[in-house]
């Protein structure tokens, strides 16, 4: 996630386009790097070791207080590499540390600081992404290979260049250590603590584990989400995918998120299966001119029943009969939507009297928005239609309610609609991390939003409050030191 998708763009757009928006996606890519390797290098800057001794023959040594003074990592690079996962790669870089020694070779004793760096410091990274058993995105093993050319050392002595070889050895020799722990514990830490299965609002929940093992291409990385939501109170009742599968083609922004007409309808199914799509408009809810118009359709029907009922309240009972179904094509999103309306006298004291029963179908526009990590729908009425259950003279008869109950779909439906989706759905990005310049795009079957990232906070700083726990590697990982003096 740290990286979701961070360099998915043509290197031919990278290098031909001049418009304001590749410059601002170029800034952003450079933004992932550049926090990469802020990252890596607060890591190495923090390498600690305990005391080391060795003897071969008659050389003796004690290493003590070792600190890394500077680390310039000047040519880095974050690449993806098809098959095996995400390179973190630094070439001719330098580095400078110091500590303490204590040497004993024949009779000769000698101690004191060092000064040692190293120089054209080449360190090559990889890092394999899988799926763990709860669905979420984590780094299973990390390669790291460190060659070193160059190495220098100052100090006053008698055996510096017996001891410069082991000393600065073992000191650089901890770098693979130290990216390795800050992978496997530390940023699988962080990725532990976003949430792929969580509540949306106090009705449904929404599941966005990974589906499989995430995808490297030499563009992207590409992870397939579940995308569905369920209703709280019966959560092992989700409905089945048959629609069609996203496809990504673009590569001008860092990100891409492709929803399908599942990830919407699964929405819709699981307020259906919460109840919510259920409404009892009477009272004060009842506009005054539909309650009038009401009234003189059915005062016929009022009267033959008991003429004692004139001047009972009516009430409109709304209730959704099927899921929702979401249709999307390049014009645009809509979603159709068919329930059963039934008329009500509401007799004091008495049970409620039906007068009358009719089905409702309505189209709706839907609008789909991302901004920062929410992802968003607003609804508007684009067609309605109305027609009787009972007969068919008395959908004739319901002709002039049409357009009074459509307005009143406008006023009480739809903003209720909208004020369950204006919220929003959480995208499972960590926090610190931001997506911008949104773009949404309509494809037959799905939708694609692309986006850039911003960084509100440095990847350290992201996890640094987050509890550590140590997680083995699925497979030891490897690490290669050369070193040329």
């Amino acid at each position: 996630i740290l990286l979701l998708g961070a360099l998915r763009k043509s290197e031919s757009t990278i290098s031909s386009s001049s418009s304001s928006s590749s410059s601002n996606i170029l800034c952003s890519a450079f933004t992932v790097k550049f926090e990469t390797q802020k990252f890596v290098e607060e890591e190495l800057s923090n390498i600690t070791m305990p005391e080391m001794k060795g003897k071969e023959g008659r050389f003796q040594y004690t290493i003590t207080d070792v600190k890394i003074t500077e680390l310039n990592l000047t040519h880095a690079d974050l690449q993806f590499i098809p098959d095996v996962g995400l390179l973190f790669d630094v070439q001719n870089s330098s580095i400078s540390l110091s500590f303490n020694r204590q040497i004993l070779y024949w009779f000769f004793y000698d101690t004191g600081n060092i000064n040692a760096s190293a120089e054209d410091v080449n360190i090559n990274t990889a890092l394999n992404l899988i799926r763990d058993d709860e669905g979420r995105l984590k780094i299973n093993n990390i390669s790291c290979d460190a060659k070193i050319n160059k190495m220098k050392a100052k100090f006053s002595g008698t055996v510096k260049r017996a001891f410069t070889d082991r000393s600065v050895f073992l000191s650089v020799s901890q770098i693979c250590p130290a990216l390795n722990h800050a992978a496997l514990v530390h940023v699988n830490s962080m990725l532990e603590t976003i949430p792929v299965r969580s509540e949306v609002d106090q009705f449904i929940g929404i599941d966005y584990s990974l589906i499989d093992d995430p995808v490297v291409t030499s563009r992207s990385l590409d992870m397939h989400f579940r995308g569905m939501f369920f209703a709280l109170s019966h959560q092992n009742h989700t409905l089945v995918n048959y629609a069609v599968d996203p496809v990504i083609r673009e590569y001008d922004r860092m990100v891409y998120l492709a929803l399908s007409e599942f990830f919407f309808d699964s929405g819709m199914f699981a307020y259906y299966t919460a109840g919510i799509f259920q409404m009892d408009i009477v009272n004060e809810k009842m506009p005054k001119d539909l309650e009038m118009l009401l009234r003189t359709t059915y005062f016929g029907a009022i009267m033959m029943l008991n003429p004692a009922l004139v001047d009972a309240p009516l009430s409109l009972q709304l209730a959704v009969n099927s899921p929702p179904k979401t249709s999307i094509k390049t014009s645009g999103a809509t979603v159709v939507m068919t329930a059963i309306v039934k008329v009500m006298v509401l007799p004091p004291g008495q049970p409620p009297v039906q007068l009358s029963s009719m089905t409702m179908e309505t189209k709706f526009n839907a609008k789909v928005s991302m901004k920062g990590k929410r992802l968003s729908v607003h609804a508007d009425l684009r067609r309605f239609k109305i027609f009787s259950n009972q007969s068919a003279l008395e959908s004739l008869a319901l002709i002039p309610l049409q357009a009074p109950l459509k307005t009143m779909l406008q006023i009480s439906v739809v903003p209720l609609i909208n004020n369950w989706t204006k919220r929003g759905v959480r995208i499972p990005l960590a926090d610190g991390m931001d997506f911008i310049e949104e773009v949404v795009e309509y494809h037959n079957g799905f939708i694609v939003i692309g986006a850039n990232l911003h960084f509100s906070k440095g990847l350290r700083e992201m996890i640094k409050n987050t509890p550590h726990t140590i997680v083995p590697p699925a497979r030891p990982w490897t690490h290669t030191y050369n070193a040329k003096f």
